[in-house]
């Protein structure tokens, strides 16, 4: 299989393809006292890939549902291109959508799949075969349109479904968890090349998945979603290494959290008091609550000495786990239990359980937030 969908051997001749963007204005989706969207405010911007992550019943593919139009939003409006769309069917929304099954046609060919979405266009037969050769071409099946859905792997029949919702040039694409089915080395190859498809057609696109890992590897915007609202929204790294509450940090990832008390708060940095663990300076966005805790990232902790200064707590190993390209420690500190990742490569030292040890880490790489409940 191709590493990639576009080469320069490959790549057909081109045509413009829409930038759209996507607006929510306070839409609100309720069935009966259920309320599965609560008055979410989103924009796509054009060429943005925006993904929607949280987990089963945070509202994610209701509200991408009710972007395509198929679900009718109960208040609220929805913009496409600056234009509401409250009231038109999903042909006339001008969005392309993939879904989690593909939805392929089985007694249709790959090509004749790809055609369907021209042909309910009313676009003529000769230009029709033209771009759907094409849109096969450019997401690398140029040469596998005569097959069946049956005659297809997993990845190439995504590919389809792909080309099926570009073809007709669509003001931005909708993905719901399209890769869910794959195994893990196809799904990673196929994020990439979406990725990569993506950033070359310049299409914007609304992508949902529970998949932190998937979300961290494609997205430009992370929305996070919980019981049908949005807790956090900004670029990957920001949302992992700077959680504004407990929940998100747990659910991006592993954590170690440590309840504490504010001493001080001075710009950007908070002195706090972990207890146990003393004090320490750490990252500070100004997240209001009335309990507070610290969030360090297993990767985050290092092993040190006490004469390195700066956040650092004595420490008892517990376990160490070789799992390949990173070790993992566990250990008690100050009455807490914590975990430190590291390279494999990098860990020189050999440790025993209950051996005493000293960790540390930055007052930039640790996030005061807000414990919820």
């Amino acid at each position: 299989m191709s590493t990639s969908m576009i080469s320069a051997q490959q790549k057909p001749r081109a045509h413009a393809a829409a930038q759209g963007s996507i607006e929510l204005r306070q839409v609100r989706k309720s069935y009966g006292d259920v309320v599965a969207v609560d008055q979410m405010d989103l924009t796509v911007q054009p060429g943005e890939f925006v993904t929607l992550l949280g987990p089963s019943g945070s509202g994610k593919t209701t509200t991408m549902m009710m972007v395509a139009g198929f679900e009718d939003h109960t208040s609220g409006t929805v913009l496409i291109d600056g234009k509401p769309v409250d009231t038109l069917p999903p042909r006339d929304r001008n969005l392309g959508v993939v879904f989690q099954n593909y939805a392929l046609f089985p007694h249709m060919s790959a090509l004749e799949n790809v055609e369907f979405a021209l042909r309910m266009r009313k676009v003529p037969r000769a230009e029709r075969r033209r771009r759907a050769e094409e849109t096969l071409v450019r997401v690398g099946l140029g040469k596998m349109g005569d097959r069946k859905p049956r005659q297809l792997s997993g990845g190439q029949q995504q590919r389809v479904a792909l080309a099926r919702a570009l073809v007709f040039n669509p003001a931005a694409l909708l993905l719901d968890e399209p890769m869910a089915a794959l195994d893990k080395r196809l799904r990673e190859q196929m994020q990439e090349e979406i990725k990569t498809l993506q950033k070359s057609l310049g299409i914007s696109v609304l992508f949902v998945t529970h998949d932190q890992d998937e979300a961290m590897a494609m997205s430009d915007r992370i929305v996070v979603m919980k019981d049908g609202k949005i807790v956090q929204s900004g670029a990957p790294e920001d949302v992992y290494n700077h959680p504004l509450t407990d929940w998100v940090a747990s659910f991006l990832g592993d954590t170690n959290l440590i309840p504490c008390t504010i001493v001080e708060r001075k710009g950007d940095e908070a002195v706090v008091d972990l207890g146990g663990l003393g004090l320490a300076r750490v990252r500070d966005r100004g997240a209001i609550g009335r309990n507070y805790a610290v969030s360090i990232r297993p990767e985050h902790l290092k092993f040190s000495s006490p004469a390195a200064g700066g956040n650092g707590c004595a420490a008892k190993l517990v376990t160490s786990t070789n799992l390949g390209a990173t070790m993992r420690h566990r250990l008690t500190a100050g009455g807490h239990e914590l975990q430190l990742r590291e390279l494999s490569s990098d860990s020189t030292a050999r440790f025993l359980p209950d051996d005493e040890l000293w960790v540390h880490w930055d007052a930039d790489k640790a996030q005061l937030l807000v414990l919820e409940g």
